[in-house]
């Protein structure tokens, strides 16, 4: 039976897919006592596809970014689930850390960002709220759009 933080992604209309598997020496996570560190995800739809490819600023629309950023928090909310097996264990979101491939003059990373934390505030409600960082970067693998990572406090 789904609880109450799978019902609320099912509300939203989102199905969490099968997490990828890391493309280099690392794991998907780590658990260290409560505290559950969810490697960066890509945004890549269930299919495996990129859903945002390139420079915000230079080709990608800050929307089309902000799609991007939901996504990538929709596969940490997937690798959450292998991890702990129920989502009602989030205790909270602590802090999302993203990284936005950027044109040198985009100033609108937060505002890609907020797909992601807005997404953890509808599914955790004020438990979702966190800490975050917002980064630009020259590159970020297979040319991903977004990258997002996370920390959670988890029961």
């Amino acid at each position: 039976m789904a609880g109450t933080t799978e019902k609320k992604l099912a509300d939203l209309g989102i199905t969490l897919p099968t997490p990828a598997a890391p493309i280099a020496n690392y794991v998907g996570f780590v658990r260290a006592g409560n505290i559950l560190i969810v490697s960066g995800q890509l945004c890549l739809d269930a299919e495996g596809k990129l859903v945002a490819k390139g420079k915000l600023g230079g080709g990608v629309h800050v929307d089309d970014g902000n799609k991007a950023a939901r996504v990538c928090a929709i596969n940490l909310l997937a690798q959450v689930k292998v991890a702990l097996g129920d989502l009602d264990k989030v205790v909270r979101m602590i802090r999302l850390g993203g990284f936005i491939n950027s044109a040198p003059n985009f100033l609108d990373g937060p505002k890609v960002m907020n797909g992601a934390s807005d997404l953890m505030v509808a599914v955790f409600g004020d438990k979702g709220r966190h800490a975050r960082t917002t980064v630009g970067v020259a590159v970020l693998p297979l040319d991903a759009a977004v990258e997002v990572e996370g920390m959670f406090e988890v029961a």
